[in-house]
């Protein structure tokens, strides 16, 4: 059985809740990453920050990024899966959210996260091409 650990980008790392939208940038640059799971002052998942989100939310609001707290801008209930899930509990989470990123959560913790790159060197043609077609699919 293939799991979430098995497929993960391991060493993920988290950002806190009042860490600004600037901050947030930087450590995508620093990280070479297009997300960062959101974390409360507990390192509680309480969402995830894209690249995406900081431009279209913040920037081309006219919000100023030093300004603006990742917890500002989290929507929602965050997704995540238990890293010993089987991969096809993976993909039913995130093709059933349409979600392109999933923290990894282990005892509580986040252990790492699971990108579409993730999948792609890890899954077989046939996974990848229902994942895309799910994920991308016009509601």
């Amino acid at each position: 059985m293939t799991t979430a650990r098995d497929i993960m980008h391991r060493g993920a790392n988290w950002i806190p809740a009042t860490e600004t939208l600037d901050r947030a940038a930087q450590q995508m640059r620093e990280l070479n990453v297009g997300a960062l799971p959101i974390a409360d002052t507990n390192e509680r998942l309480c969402g995830i920050v894209t690249d995406r989100d900081i431009v279209v939310k913040c920037v081309a609001a006219g919000h100023d990024p030093s300004r603006v707290t990742c917890g500002d801008i989290a929507e929602g209930t965050p997704r995540w899966i238990d890293a010993n899930a089987d991969v096809s509990e993976v993909l039913r989470e995130m093709e059933g959210h349409q979600i392109k990123r999933l923290p990894v959560i282990e005892n509580k913790r986040l252990v790492g996260i699971i990108s579409e790159a993730d999948l792609a060197r890890n899954l077989t043609d046939e996974q990848v091409a229902e994942f895309a077609a799910k994920v991308y699919a016009r509601a």
